[in-house]
């Protein structure tokens, strides 16, 4: 999902029933000052330990794997052994992981059109232990310190033969994964990360961006620094030089930490001029209440543009992080979240403007070509009105105009359900 952002204001009074979600579309003819900052469509794919993770239509990640199938290394890298850097030589392996690249292109024969390849770990023969998984030791680099600039050629190649033989131009190239962790065998998360101190991962953003130039790809942004929350991101963001800064071409964060301040980030962005991405979320609440609120604040104080969740289909055999379940690699249970999401995704389309409606628990959005606004709400607890004042616009429908509106009930009583009879502007007001 993408997202703008404006000052112009949407004025809610008090909050429509109990625990929903409402996607309104209420007017046909506004006229807007012009935003800040426009957002674009977005699609990525990242190199890693899992599938890509499609949030969007217009999105998805590719992950680079550490490492053969076998024994702590789950997905298939590209290059096999340190022989030989040349990637047509036996030393690469481009058949590996063909299942990831197949849904990479199947997104993109459905519309993604940005993709972003990203790693999880190094390939495990860079590694001090072997073990992509993490180092022994926790806060530690697993990463050899001679291996950094081979790291980056590791991407930068990969990137140039998605270009060349794929017909796949990444958008981004990210070299970590929530690097402020202490990633270890015994965590038992998998492939999942890399510990990097920041002054490690300055080094990595440099190395990557001289590859990526060296092999005629200086339009690729590097993002610094898909950390786990809001905090970590600032934390390691304010101890970057200029240099440093001048190479990441925006600032990816993942949404896990909700209780630190996400205005904080979005300031430091705002002054050094970088957009931010909110790269990755997920929960494992099946009624969507609580993506619906992480979505709500993300949109109020960070100011994303775009907004990615992990995995739509998640094989984690019955859990519920997935809104899609995945079980016994059978399709499963559609989650009342996938309804919560759709209110967002489906209404709120990829280079409108973000609206700021002055309440975390509301996200509007301006269509600009065509005059379309979207605001989705919603109501934690029992049962309420929800009023939105629209004096600011310059114009809007006729008094006494239906309002279509969709909403989504979290007991998962009601999904996706439309109406177009029960909501009507009152002069430049409705509730």
């Amino acid at each position: 999902m993408t997202s703008d952002t404006s000052t112009d204001r949407l004025t809610t009074t008090r909050p429509t029933a109990d625990n929903v979600i409402t996607s309104w579309h209420p007017l046909p003819r506004p006229r807007l000052r012009p935003a800040r900052r426009r957002t674009s469509p977005t699609s990525t794919h990242r190199t890693g330990t899992r599938t890509p993770r499609p949030t969007s239509r217009r999105r998805n990640r590719h992950s680079t794997g550490p490492g053969p199938t076998g024994r702590n290394k789950e997905i298939e890298g590209y290059q096999l052994d340190w022989f030989n850097d040349d990637p047509s030589s036996t030393s690469w392996n481009w058949y590996a992981d063909a299942n990831q690249r197949d849904m990479m292109w199947m997104a993109r024969d459905r519309g993604a059109d940005i993709f972003e390849l990203f790693s999880n770990s190094p390939m495990w023969w860079m590694l001090r232990n072997d073990d992509p998984r993490g180092y022994d030791a926790g806060w530690t680099s697993n990463l050899q310190n001679g291996d950094y600039g081979r790291h980056a050629a590791y991407l930068a190649t990969i990137a140039r033969y998605a270009h060349d033989h794929w017909g796949i131009d990444f958008r981004s190239v990210q070299p970590v994964n929530e690097p402020a962790l202490p990633w270890t065998p015994e965590m038992g998360r998998g492939q999942e990360g890399c510990f990097f101190d920041p002054a490690q991962q300055a080094r990595l953003i440099r190395e990557t961006r001289a590859q990526l130039d060296a092999r005629g790809l200086s339009w690729r942004e590097i993002p610094a620094m898909d950390e786990n929350g809001y905090d970590y991101a600032l934390t390691t963001w304010n101890q970057f030089d200029s240099d440093t800064r001048q190479a990441a071409g925006r600032i990816n964060v993942h949404a896990y930490r909700t209780e630190t301040r996400r205005d904080l980030l979005y300031a430091a962005a705002e002054a050094s001029g970088k957009p931010i991405w909110m790269s990755e979320y997920t929960d494992g609440d099946a009624s969507g209440m609580t993506i619906a609120r992480t979505i709500g604040y993300d949109m109020r104080w960070l100011h994303p543009t775009a907004w990615v969740y992990w995995q739509i289909v998640d094989n984690n055999n019955g859990g519920t992080y997935g809104p899609i379940e995945l079980v016994n690699n059978q399709l499963g249970l559609v989650n009342t979240k996938y309804y919560v999401l759709a209110l967002y995704m489906r209404h709120i389309r990829p280079g409108m403007r973000i609206v700021d409606s002055g309440h975390p628990d509301v996200v509007a959005a301006y269509d600009r070509s065509s005059r379309k606004r979207v605001i989705v709400a919603a109501n934690h607890g029992e049962g309420q009105y929800i009023g939105f004042d629209l004096s600011r616009f310059t114009t809007v429908a006729t008094d006494g105009a239906l309002v279509d509106r969709w909403y989504t009930s979290t007991a998962g009583t009601e999904r996706y359900v439309y109406r177009n009879d029960d909501t009507a502007l009152h002069g430049k007001r409705f509730w």
